[in-house]
């Protein structure tokens, strides 16, 4: 058979969405020794401007997962991201390093445009800070 006659491949809105949702968790996975510094695998220390010693709090316990909602039209994905990060962090470079992946990510797998990612922060998670245990006071540490 021609090309022309196969007819097409349609890639649903939701499985370009679940694409996105992947990669954005691949960008905002804090990795071990051969991502140090890095999110997603790309180095945003000289780039997006992250310590590469700053502590990246992205998969903090109790972090939902990245949310994606994709919209196809003709071979090109326009996709919205929700993502929950550390506090502090840099917002800006992590939003970045997600853009960036989800483009790659959705490219390279569906081999489709995506010419528009808005990622929006949903929220920030600040660590618990610990608490001095509290003691009672017994006898002697009584104001008397």
């Amino acid at each position: 058979m021609e090309p022309g006659e196969r007819g097409a491949t349609r890639i649903a809105d939701r499985v370009v969405a679940k694409i996105a949702s992947q990669a954005a968790r691949e960008a905002l996975r804090v990795g071990g020794a051969a991502n140090a510094g890095a999110v997603g695998g790309a180095d945003v220390g000289a780039d997006a401007g992250v310590d590469p010693g700053e502590a990246v709090l992205a998969d903090v316990v109790g972090a939902a997962r990245p949310y994606a909602v994709a919209a196809v039209r003709g071979g090109v994905a326009r996709v919205r991201v929700s993502v929950e990060l550390g506090y502090p962090s840099d917002i800006g470079a992590h939003c970045g390093a997600v853009r960036r992946q989800v483009i790659e990510r959705v490219g390279e797998m569906t081999g489709m445009e995506v010419p528009e990612v808005a990622v929006t922060v949903e929220r920030l998670h600040v660590p618990q800070w610990e608490r001095p245990e509290r003691r009672a006071r017994r006898g002697r540490d009584r104001v008397r």
